[in-house]
């Protein structure tokens, strides 16, 4: 007689799979990552001073014998450059932003924007510091872009006011560009939009971002032109800045006894930073320099007089905030405002 046959085992349920679909970061790769980018800005600061130390000794020691209440009103201006700043930055996005984190935003941004070259270092923390207040990457970036719109056409009027209040000044015929210069800027002002376009036209994955943030930054404009507060401080915020700058220069120059007035310093500042203030250098810093000595040098001010002015000039706009700037940018990183 043959055996019963046995029941088949049941079956049992597969046991899952134990490996990650995809790596997760550790909480301690996550606060390593996290302090890295809040010392990054230290790190990089302190390659550039390494880089541009006798410029920085040179001016210290230029200002130690100037006149300190002359100096004191430089600071003050330089003060009030970061308070104009944050006006345009908020009358480009029609949210209402935090002033308080709004203005050490704009701090921190002065910092990074002495280190990268275009004002890259300025728009991306403000990009950050709007994307961590809620705002969408489009709107961001078209609140950038209006700015960034804004603020060469506003000084145009700036200067022409300079230019009909003070007729002499453009006799002076060293300042006027020759043929070569005047045709270079010119291609510069048209090749410029028109690469932008050929980029945007053959690399399709960039038309539909392209067209989005230009769509926005027009709709944006629309709306904000719509509100007094925020035409005044769009306009107005961008109108006032160049020339608190031009002030702080002012300031450094009297402080040195700079034999020009005070109107020369400011149309030289504000027709320099028009010539040459798309090259993209750190800050502006190399060309706009040469810009300033070569047209205060053309008033009539001494060479190295008008050396020490710039030089002074740099130590208080960018130096000495430059420090307390980066700390302000970590400590912002680090708690994640940015």
């Amino acid at each position: 007689m043959s055996p019963l046959p046995l029941p088949a085992p049941a079956s049992t349920p597969s046991t899952p799979s134990t490996t990650p679909a995809s790596p997760v970061r550790s909480p301690a790769t996550a606060r390593l990552v996290h302090r890295a980018a809040a010392l990054l800005p230290l790190l990089m600061i302190g390659v550039w001073a390494a880089v541009d130390w006798h410029s920085v000794r040179g001016g210290t020691a230029r200002l130690a014998s100037a006149d300190p209440w002359w100096l004191l009103l430089a600071v003050l201006f330089t003060c009030l450059g970061w308070v104009a700043a944050a006006c345009v930055r908020q009358g480009a996005i029609p949210d209402r932003l935090p002033p308080g984190l709004l203005l050490a935003s704009q701090f921190a941004a002065g910092a990074a924007n002495h280190v990268l070259p275009g004002s890259v270092g300025a728009h991306a923390v403000t990009l950050r510091f709007l994307q961590g207040r809620g705002i969408p990457l489009t709107r961001a970036g078209a609140s950038i872009a209006l700015y960034s719109l804004v603020k060469p056409i506003a000084k145009v009027p700036v200067l022409l006011v300079f230019v009909l209040a003070f007729p002499g000044m453009l006799e002076l015929g060293e300042l006027v560009p020759d043929d070569g210069t005047l045709l270079l800027a010119a291609g510069c002002v048209v090749l410029g939009p028109a690469a932008a376009a050929l980029l945007v036209t053959a690399v399709r994955p960039l038309r539909r971002p392209a067209l989005a943030l230009v769509r926005t930054t027009l709709t944006d404009a629309r709306l904000l032109h719509t509100r007094p507060s925020r035409v005044l401080a769009l306009w107005g915020g961008a109108a006032v800045a160049p020339v608190l700058q031009a002030c702080v220069l002012a300031s450094v120059g009297a402080s040195l006894g700079l034999p020009l007035s005070w109107a020369q310093v400011v149309f030289v500042f504000l027709a320099a930073g028009t010539a040459v203030g798309a090259v993209p250098a750190p800050g502006g810093i190399g060309p706009v320099d040469a810009a300033l000595v070569f047209a205060m040098t053309a008033f009539g001010a001494p060479l190295g007089l008008a050396t020490a002015t710039v030089i002074g000039y740099r130590v208080l706009t960018v130096w000495l905030p430059l420090i307390p700037g980066t700390l302000v940018l970590s400590a912002l990183v680090q708690r994640k405002v940015l």
